[in-house]
Formats: C-alpha cells, sequence, structure tokens
C-alpha cells in the first residue's frame, strides 16, 4: 500500500485531504507543521509527502528540501493557494508537483494515481 505523510496546517483541509486519500486506498499520516513531519521522515518509510507549501515553523519548501537528505526516494507533492508562493517552490524543488488551490478531490487522486501510475480507485475500500 502506498503510504503518504500529508503536512497541512489548516485542519479542516487536513482532515479533508486525509479522509480522501484514505478512501482512494492510501494509507496516510497527517501531521500539521512540517516540523512535526520531519522526524517522521527520519524514522519512518513514506512513498509520498503531500504539503502545504505555507506553515509555521518550516515551510513546505524546506520541508521538501529536507526530506530529499533524509529519504531520496519519496515524491514530493505541493498544494498551496499562492500563485506567488508555486512559483517559488517550482524553481526550488522542481522535481515536485505543484497544486493550486482551491482543486477538485477527485483531481488531487488523480495526480497521486499518474505519479504513481496507479489505475483509478473505485470508490470506497
Amino acid at each position: 500500500m502506498i503510504r503518504i505523510l500529508l503536512a497541512e496546517d489548516e485542519e479542516a483541509m487536513r482532515t479533508y485531504l486525509h479522509r480522501a486519500l484514505e478512501n482512494a486506498g492510501y494509507e496516510v499520516v497527517a501531521v500539521n507543521k512540517g516540523t512535526t513531519a520531519l522526524p517522521l521522515l527520519q524514522t519512518h518509510h513514506f512513498d509520498l509527502l503531500l504539503s502545504d507549501i505555507v506553515m509555521p515553523e518550516m515551510d513546505g519548501i524546506e520541508l521538501a528540501q529536507r526530506c530529499a537528505q533524509v529519504s531520496p526516494t519519496t515524491k514530493v507533492m505541493f498544494i498551496t493557494g499562492f500563485a506567488a508562493v508555486s512559483m517559488r517552490a517550482s524553481k526550488e524543488a522542481p522535481q515536485a508537483k505543484v497544486l493550486s488551490k482551491p482543486f477538485h478531490l477527485k483531481h488531487l487522486v488523480a495526480e497521486v494515481e499518474q505519479l504513481f501510475e496507479r489505475a483509478p480507485a473505485r470508490g470506497p475500500r
């Protein structure tokens, strides 16, 4: 099963994304900030880091850079509501996919499925 580490500081969005990804068949661990995510990346295997860019204490870009050092096989996808931040992410972490808010959950799941070349989910499992 594909394991996703979700780092999102907004509780409602974190809950929403967590539920949608689990319903699509992924194992998800959700945290509210990058400084909480980093130790998990150091001690557990995750296939994907799905991170908001703008977060307190450690932004998603710094988290992705540290992820590349401690878990180089973990893929990275950013979510953000800020166009300028999206451009910075594309420049500083060019290997990462960037999704701009608002987005439909089907689009997020499709992007994750494409990242892992997985067949689309057929509803809750």
